[in-house]
């Protein structure tokens, strides 16, 4: 009896609490009545909120009668506030509907501290190219979007090719910013290298990419040390329905797609995509010299072609949280730039597997990568391997075949008298990463903060080919960070401090802070920052052996014929600062602006010549070991490695500015300012090796100034964009690479570099950079059918954007696309 009286008392209490109190109900869905699973509803007075539910629902429980401000907020939408008044003992009905971002500062992104965020939060620069700019953007090749960011150094090398750098230190070879999908790396693993074309996800199926500016290394580890470039995919149940695309082009292009998303039911959604592109590279012959006669490369094959799948399952085992599978895959054959020549890329395909777990707290990520080719192969050695056998009188159909892993060295007075030589040209790789990732994030109040733990194993493996590799190379290193943040959010004054160690096999443990204040004003927010990064030199920068020794790694420092010793590579590190402004300058004028100063010491250069056979230096010793113990036939007459230069330091600006004339117009304007001051003193950047520090040493590869103008249009069924994008003339040095205007780099008197003649073991066709106009238009002829037009360099200017590479000439793209959209048929519940 007593038990009954306790449990009836207790009932009674809860119910008289629950009259004292009242709640908040609805349903979040996007402008079409798409339930919104995931998006955040938060009362900022009673730091109270939650996360909807499979259908869009919330519910906000034991709330004292008042009226509140409701935030609702989902990453790539407009955060939408609402008054709402609760009264004791009753629900609160408020359902909303919120859209994608129109304008910059009413994005949420994620990739910054990898929490939804509002951009004007943020402090750094952030670029995004949204789902709207993908879905009207009418080729395949969606890298193109990044010329239109700020602060990106853009360069297409031609159909195919596209690259980005950020602030500096660009080359043939280029890792200096790191890029991820979906929490996963997206760089090769030998290399370092972006994948670019390699990736296996498919235009479709991204949601949104975001570029942030600067050091990003202590949430994402090494190599984000100037820049990240984060790619997030739809989730299928925010994105369920079908979409076929098919597209076509000149230079023979021609592309098709499917993507499926689908919810099975409260648990379990999928999606699958696939993808098929192929076409023609422009017609364009790199030079490759023997002495002083040009050859055509080898068969050259311009036609290139990639064919992508991929499938997720998700499962949400609750409402908050969620459980994700992903395998993908991709296979490529194209031509790819690099410092040492072109390599013919012959079937090199990329397998990912993933598991994730995702949750208000918690976060755990683990994948595996595999990286696989066995034909792949660098023009320019193979057709000097191939002339050499020509020339001394061998068949065609056995040049050929040698070609790929031997040259031939004449040694007597006749033809056919001689010796060869290991100077292979195959690329093989049969390279795997494991990569494991997890976090936990609060916040208590105004304070938050994340905490995490990262490893990765690298094993790369290139059977002999282009690697010191015997036996497989494997190489870990573990990370741990933290991020603390606290919002005086009456004050507007926000602090933030980051550090991470990371402990790497060959380097030991280096530590990376971040630091940074922001004050909110009116209408935007001010940023202070500190952040400092770091770049491990890649298995192949340690470990490289490509041609027979003519490239090799810098791991164990080198020893030449006078006794210079060249020190073995080190990690590079650079320290930022920088101030910026993010915010609305009027009702239709917005500004995104930042000026910074780097501090760069032991930066990687791109690959040097460091024996000089000319004055009878060659390289005696790779480390302790004399060279031709380590690369059997070798005389050290002529090495191209990798070297850390000095200290440099770098500086510059960029400002973003949208101007929004109506509803349907839009004008944005990107500059960018970029110069450097080099420490003449400093000997570690001779990069000749001839006692004195010259400017033409440095090998920035930047241009001082850059811009761009953009308008956009939408209006009912019709939308349009047109750029203008000038870079200014600059120099570009990349291992055997030129492209650069008539100068003398060593002082004496004699112009080493001609603009249109041979330099080295190329030709130099003058510097990079000028103007071009791109354009994109298409018409919705209903919601599943439309239609689209890409056209890049709209005047067919003559514009040679990078080294190795053909003038970039008009291309034309076409794209009809059809969806099927499941959840325009289900009404969503309204409880």
């Amino acid at each position: 009896m007593k038990k009954l009286f306790f449990l009836l008392t207790l009932i009674s209490s809860f119910n008289i609490y629950a009259q004292d109190t009242g709640s908040i109900k609805g349903i979040i869905t996007e402008v079409n009545g798409m339930p919104l699973s995931g998006a955040t509803v938060y009362i900022k007075a009673l730091d109270k909120g939650t996360v909807t539910d499979f259908d869009g629902n919330y519910i906000i429980e034991n709330i004292a009668p008042g009226t509140y401000d409701v935030s609702v907020s989902y990453l790539g939408y407009e955060t939408s506030i609402q008054s709402v008044t609760v009264t004791a003992g009753s629900a609160t009905t408020l359902n909303t509907s919120i859209k994608e971002s129109d304008t910059v500062l009413n994005q949420v992104i994620i990739t910054a501290n990898k929490q939804p965020q509002k951009i004007t939060d943020v402090p750094a620069t952030v670029n995004v190219i949204s789902a709207r700019d993908i879905e009207e953007f009418s080729s395949f090749n969606i890298g193109e979007l990044a010329s239109r960011q700020k602060g990106v150094d853009f360069v297409r090398s031609g159909v195919l090719g596209t690259g980005i750098n950020i602030r500096g230190f660009n080359s043939a070879f280029n890792s200096k910013n790191l890029q991820v999908t979906d929490d996963r790396l997206s760089t090769l693993i030998a290399t370092g290298l972006p994948m670019g074309s390699f990736s296996t996800v498919t235009k479709d199926d991204i949601a949104r990419v975001e570029i942030l500016l600067g050091p990003n290394g202590t949430l994402y580890g090494p190599n984000a040390h100037n820049g990240l470039v984060s790619t997030i995919t739809k989730n299928p149940r925010r994105s369920e329905g079908t979409t076929f695309a098919v597209g076509a082009g000149n230079q023979n292009v021609i592309t098709a797609r499917l993507r499926h998303a689908q919810v099975i039911d409260e648990k379990f959604a999928y999606k699958f995509h696939f993808e098929r592109s192929q076409g023609t590279e422009f017609n364009y012959v790199d030079s490759v010299y023997v002495g002083t006669n040009a050859y055509k490369e080898l068969d050259l094959d311009r036609d290139f072609d990639s064919q992508k799948y991929g499938a997720s399952l998700f499962y949400k085992p609750t409402s908050s949280s969620e459980i994700s599978g992903y395998y993908g895959h991709s296979n490529n054959n194209n031509i790819g730039i690099t410092s040492a020549g072109r390599n013919q890329i012959k079937d090199w395909s990329i397998d990912v597997a993933q598991l994730k777990y995702v949750s208000k707290h918690f976060f755990a990520n683990t994948y595996y990568t595999w990286s696989k080719t066995d034909k792949t192969y660098a023009m320019n050695q193979r057709t000097q391997n191939y002339v050499s056998f020509i020339e001394n009188g061998f068949s065609e159909e056995e040049a050929r075949e040698r070609s790929f892993t031997e040259q031939w060295f004449q040694t007597g007075a006749n033809q056919g008298e001689g010796i060869a030589l290991q100077r292979g040209a195959l690329f093989k790789d049969d390279s795997q990463r494991f990569n494991a990732e997890a976090q936990y994030n609060n916040n208590w109040g105004n304070f938050y903060a994340t905490v995490g733990a990262q490893y990765q194993l690298d094993m790369a493996d290139s059977k002999g080919t282009y690697l010191l590799d015997e036996d497989g190379i494997d190489l870990d290193q573990t990370g741990i960070y933290t991020q603390l943040e606290y919002k005086m959010e009456d004050s507007g004054w926000g602090f933030l401090f980051g550090g991470r160690v990371d402990n790497h096999e060959l380097y030991g443990s280096n530590f990376i802070p971040k630091v940074a204040i922001t004050k909110k004003m009116n209408n935007g927010t001010f940023r202070v920052t500190y952040g400092k990064g770091i770049a491990v030199p890649s298995i192949l920068n340690l470990k490289g052996n490509l041609f027979g020794g003519l490239v090799l790694g810098n791991g164990e420092g080198f020893t030449l014929t006078d006794g210079t010793k060249i020190q073995k590579l080190d990690v590079e590190t650079i320290n930022s600062y920088e101030i910026g402004y993010k915010g609305q300058l009027s009702d239709k004028l917005f500004i995104d602006a930042n000026a910074y100063y780097n501090q760069s010491d032991n930066f990687i250069s791109p690959l040097r010549n460091v024996a000089d056979a000319a004055n009878g230096n060659f390289v005696t010793h790779v480390g302790d070991k004399p060279i031709g113990d380590v690369v059997p036939g070798s005389d050290g007459s002529f090495v191209l490695t990798y070297l850390n230069f000095g200290h440099v330091d770098t500086y510059g600006l960029d400002i973003g500015l949208n101007y929004y004339f109506n509803n349907n117009l839009r004008t944005s304007f990107n500059y960018s300012y970029f110069d450097r001051d080099l420490d003449k003193n400093d000997l570690d950047n001779d990069g000749n090796l001839d006692g004195q520090v010259l400017e033409s040493e440095l090998p920035i590869n930047t241009p001082n100034h850059k811009f761009s103008l953009g308008f956009h249009y939408n209006k009912g069924k019709f939308y349009g964009a047109i750029y203008g994008r000038y870079v200014q003339k600059y120099d570009f040095f990349s291992g055997i690479n030129v492209a650069a205007e008539t100068q003398d780099q060593d002082g004496d008197g004699v112009n080493e570099i001609v603009e249109n003649a041979q330099v080295g073991r190329t030709w130099n066709y003058g510097q990079l950079g000028g103007f071009t106009v791109d354009a994109n238009a298409g018409y919705n002829f209903s919601d599943s059918l439309s239609l689209g037009l890409n056209i890049t360099n709209l005047f067919n200017a003559e514009v040679r954007e990078f080294v190795a590479s053909p003038v970039i000439e008009t291309l034309v793209s076409f794209e009809l696309k059809y969806k099927i959209n499941f959840f325009k048929n289900k009404a969503p519940e309204n409880n």
